[in-house]
């Protein structure tokens, strides 16, 4: 037995009710559970509970074992004195309050549906991809879809947190933060690192002071990124060079590694030379980034201010002086949605939060409903199990579900799992 299972009972009623009374005989009627607490204190406040033909209001606390109250150390704890009832699986011990007055007692032995219990054992114990894998296919579409729609705040707020800290240590800069999370973007996976470090090396304002040139704003990147050390005899390199060196003692900038960047096992078209000069192509189409994309409302303009392409040199290279097929390269409309979902959105979301406007919040959550679902591992096998994946809302949610709540088995705080626990 679990006290978070035995919360659950509680909150949601999940026990024999008739003829409810006290382990010292007095009839119990419960009016209101009360509200759960998962901070420090009580575990569920202003609960309504009557004890004989007396209405009490006040605290309910839950314990496997009554004697759990004194190896808690309630007893010397004022935050347990306005407790009402002590709801317990087992009354080993009868309690007191520090005036001597007994605690009111109920016990759930006997009480509970041992269908429900083995249920949530089962899924405890379950070493399948989520612990409702072969029931799932039983719930009600509704509360699949309301359970998903309940998860993508919740994914939201989890993104912002670093966002919000990240504003805080850098003078609530927003076109500075985003730009380093949406360099750290265009890296996806594999780079993400080396990007962050090649925009915090290199300031927006250094770039925004030089991006009336495509040539500058690509000797900046890559100069920083570490690529044009070597020698190299394709003029266009040989410009980047020269540019990089001037600027390079004019800023008092410093390059990072060029060993960080990863090539291994990526398609050409993700190699990081490739990202770095759709990047460059995004900072010189664009001023004033952040605020042209608060100020962007239809979700189409957005995919085409973020689908870039490279300049002529990149067309036909993947890497510096080896020849290739011509080719755009533009973002793509993956990629593209990509950046959208993971950088654009939760700068959305936090900006209306901070600045007290829900119209970004709900542009944030529009976008997404207007944006295609991802395509990775963990929607695959949502698909696999008949689970609407259609657009990034719900693979957001979905995603939220499965990091969250199925790898930790917080079954009794997911509403499929709670339908499945009492009706499989």
């Amino acid at each position: 037995m679990t006290e978070e299972f035995l919360h659950y009972i509680w909150k949601f009623r999940l026990f024999d009710q008739l003829d409810l009374k006290s382990t010292s005989g007095e009839t119990i009627e419960v009016i209101k559970v009360g509200d759960h607490n998962f901070d420090a204190g009580p575990d569920f406040f202003n609960a309504r509970i009557k004890v004989g033909n007396t209405l009490w209001a006040g605290n309910v606390e839950v314990h496997i074992h009554s004697s759990d109250w004194k190896k808690h150390l309630h007893q010397k704890d004022k935050a347990y004195d306005n407790i009402i009832l002590h709801a317990v699986y087992n009354a080993d011990e009868e309690l007191h309050r520090n005036s001597g007055e007994t605690i009111p007692t109920i016990e759930f032995n006997n009480r509970i549906d041992e269908k429900i219990y083995y249920n949530y054992l089962n899924f405890k114990k379950s070493t399948d991809w989520i612990p409702c894998e072969k029931q799932i296919s039983n719930v009600p579409g509704f509360i699949v879809n309301s359970m998903i729609e309940r998860l993508l705040p919740e994914r939201l707020e989890r993104k912002s947190r670093s966002i919000k800290e990240s504003l805080k240590l850098n003078n609530r800069n927003w076109e500075e933060i985003f730009y380093h999370y949406l360099a750290r973007n265009f890296g996806f996976k594999t780079n993400a690192g080396p990007f962050e470090l090649l925009a915090k090396s290199l300031s927006s304002l250094i770039l925004a002071k030089h991006k009336s040139s495509l040539l500058q704003v690509e000797a900046l990147l890559f100069g920083q990124a570490g690529m044009l050390d070597e020698h190299m005899n394709d003029k266009y390199v040989q410009q980047l060079q020269n540019e990089y060196a001037f600027l390079k003692q004019k800023f008092k900038i410093h390059p990072i590694d060029a060993h960080l960047w990863k090539f291994l096992r990526l398609r050409p078209v993700n190699f990081p030379t490739i990202r770095i000069a759709q990047f460059a192509s995004l900072i010189f189409n664009s001023t004033h980034l952040f605020s042209k994309i608060i100020e962007t409302e239809d979700c189409n303009d957005l995919k085409k201010l973020m689908n870039v392409g490279v300049s002529e040199y990149w067309q036909t290279h993947y890497v510096f002086e080896k020849v290739s097929k011509a080719k755009t390269k533009q973002l793509g409309e993956e990629a593209v949605n990509n950046i959208i979902i993971n950088t654009v959105i939760p700068f959305l979301f936090v900006y209306g939060k901070q600045k007290g406007d829900e119209k970004y919040v709900e542009r944030a959550l529009d976008f997404l409903e207007k944006i295609n679902g991802e395509s990775n591992s963990i929607i695959s096998k949502w698909k696999a199990l008949k689970l609407p994946a259609e657009t990034a809302y719900l693979t957001q949610g979905l995603i939220q579900l499965k990091n969250e709540y199925c790898d930790h088995k917080k079954c009794l705080k997911c509403s499929i799992g709670n339908y499945l626990l009492k009706n499989s």
